[in-house]
């Protein structure tokens, strides 16, 4: 087993006024070269988002994006017609594909908005774009992992990759195993919340944390802690 970790205070840090964010991998102004992608996994950045602003219409194009608010809400507006709220407890999935252009703001005027927006890298490029998204009641992932993406299971979204995300929340002495779903994946864990051994690693409030080279690994809640589990093949074209 291989481990990588990433302490929440190693990650890039950039303040607009508008928008304070945190970078796990390299992105816009923050570049790492240590820190380009972990496997298909390419952008986990930590937002929030002041009320009344947000991202402006732009365009993307052969990106698989997934947005978890954690805090606040978010409206998206994108060019296949899709438009939406999407507020903490949901999911949203975009497979850019051959080309879209969306918006994201902050839906209140007043409240801070904390969101992840996670790219992965796609396993069909030029596809037709989508647009999903669903909410996941947290009740459905207490001391347990919530299966939210997954290219085989029909409560979950799905993506343009072989990629599953894991939401669990887990009680303070919870242990649990996590089996990955298929050779040759890896998983990056970003602990939302909390104080848990991963891996056999100690990891703290918003560490990262990838993980490979195995099939399984151990999870132990060593405080309430909340847990995002994101499985990605490892072996991925680095120049997409």
């Amino acid at each position: 087993m291989k481990t990588i970790l990433h302490k929440a205070n190693t990650r890039g840090h950039l303040n607009f006024g508008w928008l304070d964010a945190n970078y796990s991998f390299s992105f816009g102004q923050y570049y790492d070269p240590t820190r380009i992608h972990f496997g298909a996994l390419r952008v986990l950045n930590d937002d929030i988002v002041k009320g009344g602003f947000g991202f402006g219409t732009h365009p993307h194009d052969n990106m698989e994006i997934v947005t978890i608010p954690l805090e606040g809400a978010l409206e998206h507006k994108d060019s296949t017609g899709g438009h939406g709220v999407i507020k903490k407890y949901d999911v949203q999935v975009m497979s850019a594909g051959s080309g879209i252009k969306h918006s994201e703001f902050n839906h209140s005027k007043t409240e801070d908005a904390n969101t992840l927006q996670i790219w992965v890298l796609p396993a069909k490029m030029n596809i037709t774009p989508r647009y999903d998204q669903k909410t996941y009641l947290p009740e459905g992932r207490q001391d347990k992992f919530q299966t939210v993406v997954a290219p085989d299971d029909a409560n979950a979204l799905s993506l343009n990759q072989d990629t599953w995300f894991s939401l669990g929340n887990f009680s303070k002495g919870f242990e649990t195993g996590y089996q990955l779903h298929k050779e040759g994946n890896g998983v990056y864990a970003f602990l939302l919340s909390g104080d848990a051994t991963v891996a056999e690693t100690k990891m703290e409030h918003r560490d990262g944390l990838g993980i490979s080279g195995t099939p399984s690994f151990q999870i132990k809640a060593n405080e309430n802690s909340e847990l995002l589990l994101i499985e990605v093949p490892m072996n991925i074209d680095s120049s997409l």
